[in-house]
């Protein structure tokens, strides 16, 4: 067998049956066995044992990783499983009595079965040694009959398997998150879990401080066929962060761990963008290194808008009217350089850099019209261009030391920095088009961080796991803004009426936790834990210190599931918090749009929210049905308060307070018919019922606010392989209007379907897929009201797309992968622009913090 089939095979791994995505697959890294009794452990109980071993008939050696799934001869289900040492043995203890089969492969060996195996009670069977022989076939004659659950759940988290997402090839991980369940992702890219913005985001467990800034310009940053998958965690554990109230999304990257030199190429076209990827890596012995570049340009992007406002300052009306006509483009970058060594054989240290970038530019010609009472009416023309520019790098030293199946300790680093700009430049015009002023706002800040932590968790018995941990962050945020003014020889100098200063906000962590995990002999299993966490703030501006002060959170959790003749139960509980993020907190005045203002809120305190959720899911022939309900309470709720402006006339102010209470309740269904081996079908819903209670100004004077309403989305998608390498997927989905304090916000629709074909023996591919093909644009109508103001904005989003996309796979590998894999820094606590939580989270097989 050439080494290139090997390489492939892997590829195809990810396609076998559900019933053997219960234990690991050979030739990858090492997973553990479930804990004993818990949710994921789905072996017999008694007191039987069986044992043997796994050899290369060619070389007589053990084979190592060789997966072991033992089968009901009853039933036909796969109740046990486990993997081979560094010298082919393998156990598995605790059987029934009764008749099994066994399944015994290997990526590169063909598989087999051992057939009529009959174990009494109390016998200890050994098998001897058995001999795998090399599977010498070769790529065209591989027939791949299953594939792997684009959607799968496990026990404290949903699992979305995005490498099977054809139609989100050429794009970023903004297209890729609008297809998971429970997840909603608007047109500008914000993301929302379960209708809450507030999420912890972590990109393979790592945090970012690009992500503290705006989860949507983070995400244009990662290719979308670089992903792997996307895990959504619920109910975090302690051992999580406490911050995200909503809950912690994990993306999680394609990574490469065999031996020997690759490289691969991805390309791709359309008509709003393209890209340009290179990723490849190396490995020898011990020691393995990747690197990577992803480039992509925006362009053709078009926005319309329009907006008519009434606003009432001192008796004194005011109506707006406005149109807007507007365009964006981009180029949007990322680099990584990754190490890996295994000091010895239970020891290993990872470490990498990463480099994000982000020049994103936009333009927009604004027509308005205000009509005050007893004045004369006010015509005039903006021309507006923005720069949102960014460079972060990321670098981290991680160190793990296995002591024992589920016994470890770590210890991890990490220091990030972000750089970012955020200026405009602004052109007034009178009736005629004759230019009047011109404007300026400068606004640079950076943001940095190092963190260092250490985990420990140790296995008590067999049924009972301990864990605890701590964490150290320190972390800075500047912020200089000024707002300029032309004067009459076209100098710009400082505008007196307007806000200029700078930003220091230092915020410090000091966290602790521990968490126990107890599995019963009627298998039920209980998961408890405390989290601490105490934060420092120490924040001034121009005008003085901040008063926000420190303040501590002590965060429990528990959660409970039990398996019910196929059906799964799962109970749940946290409490979670939620600080303020940079843009957020950062006080610069910006008025791009005179009519439209922004502000942020140093003062800005944490929310704190407690989460409640009861899950029930089943298979049923070829179909998986989860639903989900639900219970979100928020105290101290950050949220977007609007006031009209009292000194630019017409003009509306938006900024961020901690207006009161924010609750959700309501219910996530989800169900996945495999119609064939190679056809499935998906739909998923989110509906839930919203209510928020906060105190803002009417006419000067303190006024409690409320607001609620149903709130329902929802998708369809469908994929399907056929022979010959084609593939084909569609998807589409629809968000309801969603309630805001003061009004709502509307909603859209979004579908895309695609094809690709896979050729050259599976070394490269072509792929074609088109957006909102049937469609000219999509409107986002909005409407907000107060005692003092009512806006009815329209937003038209010009998203019709296609894409040609093209990869190629350079190199040969080979089987000898690492036995391990590395522990990382998590930081989940920090709120982004817009609601959003910075960093991505962790999921199935994903190292949590």
């Amino acid at each position: 067998m050439t080494k290139l089939l090997l390489a492939t095979l892997i590829t195809l791994a990810s396609f076998l049956t559900p019933a053997f995505a219960q234990f690991p697959v050979g030739g990858g890294t090492t997973q553990p066995k479930a804990l004993p009794g818990t949710a994921g452990d789905q072996s017999p109980k008694g007191t039987a044992r069986l044992s043997g071993s796994i050899v290369d008939s060619a070389s007589a050696k053990g084979i190592e990783f060789a997966s072991i799934a033992l089968y009901s001869k009853t039933s036909g289900q796969a109740v046990d499983g486990t993997v081979a040492d560094e010298k082919g043995k393998f156990t598995l203890t605790k059987l029934a009595a009764g008749e099994y089969k066994v399944l015994i492969s290997f990526i590169g060996f063909v598989n087999k079965t051992i057939d009529n195996i009959v174990i009494n009670k109390g016998q200890e069977l050994d098998l001897g040694v058995v001999n795998l022989s090399s599977n010498i076939k070769t790529l065209n004659e591989v027939t791949v009959t299953g594939q792997a659950a684009l959607i799968e759940e496990k026990v404290d988290r949903l699992v979305y398997n995005a490498e099977k997402d054809i139609t989100a090839k050429g794009g970023d991980a903004t297209d890729v998150l609008r297809k998971v369940p429970l997840l909603t992702v608007d047109l500008d890219g914000n993301v929302s879990l379960r209708g809450s913005q507030n999420i912890r985001v972590l990109v393979n467990n790592k945090p970012s401080t690009i992500i503290a800034n705006s989860v949507a310009d983070a995400l244009k940053q990662i290719p979308a066929d670089q992903i792997k998958t996307v895990e959504v965690i619920t109910s975090p554990s302690a051992k999580y962060d406490a911050e995200g109230s909503g809950g912690i999304i994990n993306i999680i990257t394609k990574k490469n761990s065999l031996q020997g030199l690759n490289l691969n190429v991805d390309s791709g076209i359309g008509n709003r963008g393209s890209i340009l990827s290179l990723n490849g890596g190396y490995r020898k012995g011990k020691a393995g290194f990747t690197i990577g570049g992803f480039g992509r340009g925006m362009y053709n992007t078009i926005t319309k808008t329009t907006l008519e406002q009434t606003s009432i300052v001192d008796g004194v009306s005011s109506v707006t009217r406005q149109t807007g006509d507007g365009s964006s483009r981009g180029l949007f970058g990322n680099y990584n350089l990754g190490f890996d060594y295994d000091l010895a054989k239970n020891q290993s240290i990872t470490a990498g850099v990463r480099y994000g970038v982000r020049n994103f530019r936009s333009q927009q010609d604004l027509i308005t019209r205000i009509m005050k009472s007893g004045t004369m009416d006010e015509n005039s023309s903006r021309n507006v261009d923005s720069k949102n520019l960014s460079g972060t790098i990321d670098a981290n030293i991680d160190y793990l030391h296995t002591f024992k199946p589920q016994q470890e300790w770590s210890i991890s680093t990490l220091y990030s920095r972000n750089d970012l700009t955020n200026d405009f430049d602004a052109d007034i015009l009178n009736g005629s088009n004759e230019l009047l002023n011109r404007q300026r706002n400068l606004n640079k800040s950076i943001n940095q961080e190092f963190t260092l932590q250490s985990d420990y968790q140790t296995p008590i018995k067999k049924n009972q796991l301990l864990e605890f941990g701590g964490k150290a962050i320190i972390r800075e945020v500047t912020s200089a803004y000024n707002f300029l003014i032309a004067d009459p020889t076209g100098d710009f100098r400082p505008e007196t009426d307007q806000p200029a200063g700078d930003l220091t906000y230092h915020q410090n962590i000091a966290a602790g936790y521990t968490s126990y995990t107890y599995t019963t002999k009627k298998r039920y299993t209980f998961k408890g834990g405390l989290r601490y966490e105490h934060t420092f703030i120490d924040a001034s501006t121009n005008e003085g210190t901040v008063g926000v002060g420190n303040y501590g959170v002590l965060v429990p959790s528990i959660n409970a599931s039990k398996t019910i003749k196929g059906t799964t139960l799962k109970l749940g509980y946290n409490r979670r918090i939620q600080r303020p993020g940079l843009q957020q907190l950062n006080p610069n005045f910006n008025s791009a749009n005179p009519q439209n203002i922004t502000i942020g809120n140093p003062e800005l305190r944490p929310e704190l929210t407690n989460n409640f959720e009861l899950g029930v899911s089943k298979n049923i022939k070829k179909t998986f049905i989860n639903a989900t309900f639900f219970g979100r309470v928020t105290n101290n709720a950050i949220s977007q308060v609007r006031q009209p402006s009292d000194t630019l006339a017409g003009a509306i102010v938006t900024t961020y307070e901690n207006v009161g209470k924010q609750n959700a309740y309501g219910v996530n269904l989800f169900a996945n018919v495999a119609a064939t081996t190679k056809i499935s079908v998906g739909i998923f819903s989110n509906i839930f019922y919203t209510e928020l209670s906060g105190q803002t100004l009417e006419n000067g004077v303190s006024k409690t606010i409320d607001n609620s309403g149903m709130v329902v989305s929802g998708g369809l998608f469908s994929q399907a392989t056929f022979r010959n390498g084609w593939g084909a997927q569609a998807f589409g989905f629809m968000q309801g209007n969603q309630v805001q304090l003061q009004g709502h916000q509307g909603g859209f629709g979004f579908y895309t379907v695609g094809v690709k074909k896979e050729f050259a023996n599976k070394k490269a591919s072509l792929g074609l897929a088109a957006e909102n093909f049937l469609s000219k644009r999509f409107k986002m109508h909005t409407e907000l009201q107060s005692l003092n103001f009512n806006q009815v904005n329209d937003i038209y989003m010009y998203n019709r797309g296609f894409r040609l996309t093209f990869t190629y796979k350079i190199g040969k590998m080979t089987m000898d992968a690492p036995k391990r894999k590395a522990k990382s820094v998590n930081n989940d606590d920090v709120k982004s622009e817009g609601g959003q939580q910075s960093g991505p989270a962790p999921a199935g097989g994903a190292t949590p913090r």
